[in-house]
């Protein structure tokens, strides 16, 4: 039943992709929301039910990882695309990024033993939702697919929802909800609300740079 569940995220990703195509923006992000909401609940099920031992030949971390590339990176790029925010001979920068992503979903070292990532854990759902709101250049979005493409390639580490500290995951579920907030009015958001979602996963990027930067020095 554990393993159904994490195959939830299956329909949830052929749906997201039909509201892309059919060029329904909203849809395709509350859809993504709804998987990431599964993503974020079958780990500790399967932990607190010991999977493993009832399913000893099925691999749910691989199935989960197929699913996670569906959701956070090839329909998110795909989006991308439907809706020209990367268009033109720039769009080539696109392919570069699923690739990148499938290396970075497909390394040994993908997530070290204190549960952080290593490299920028693609997270293109939420690139492609702020690209959409913030209505930039496509040149500009184009450097900023190239820039987190080839960040996905380095050790910097990115901290994942089981790395945070308990005082923190409060403002995860802040930020999540400024998020939901966000795609509910996503063809004429706020300009407060806007930046006020994007402030979380931006103090993230920079701050996992910077430390970076301080242990190399």
């Amino acid at each position: 039943m554990v393993h159904a569940y994490t195959a939830l995220g299956l329909p949830c990703a052929f749906l997201a992709l039909l509201a892309a195509y059919d060029g329904r923006a909203r849809d395709v992000f509350l859809i993504l929301m709804l998987a990431l909401a599964i993503d974020g609940t079958d780990g500790p099920m399967a932990r607190r039910f010991d999977v493993k031992r009832w399913t000893p030949h099925f691999d749910g971390r691989k199935l989960d990882d197929i699913i996670d590339y569906m959701t956070y990176a090839f329909i998110p790029i795909f989006f991308i695309w439907r809706f020209e925010l990367v268009s033109g001979q720039l769009a080539v920068v696109l392919l570069v990024a699923l690739v990148c992503s499938a290396y970075g979903f497909c390394g040994d070292g993908a997530k070290t033993p204190d549960k952080f990532f290593t490299g920028f854990p693609s997270y293109w759902n939420a690139v492609a939702l702020f690209m959409y709101v913030l209505h930039l250049p496509v040149a500009a979005n184009a450097g900023i697919v190239i820039f987190l493409a080839l960040l996905t390639l380095t050790p910097v580490r990115f901290p994942s929802s089981q790395a945070v500290k308990p005082a923190e995951r409060a403002i995860i579920v802040g930020a999540a909800l400024l998020v939901f907030m966000l795609i509910i009015y996503l063809d004429n958001p706020p300009v407060v609300l806007v930046y006020a979602a994007l402030a979380y996963p931006m103090y993230h990027v920079i701050s996992s740079i910077a430390l970076f930067v301080r242990e190399e020095l």
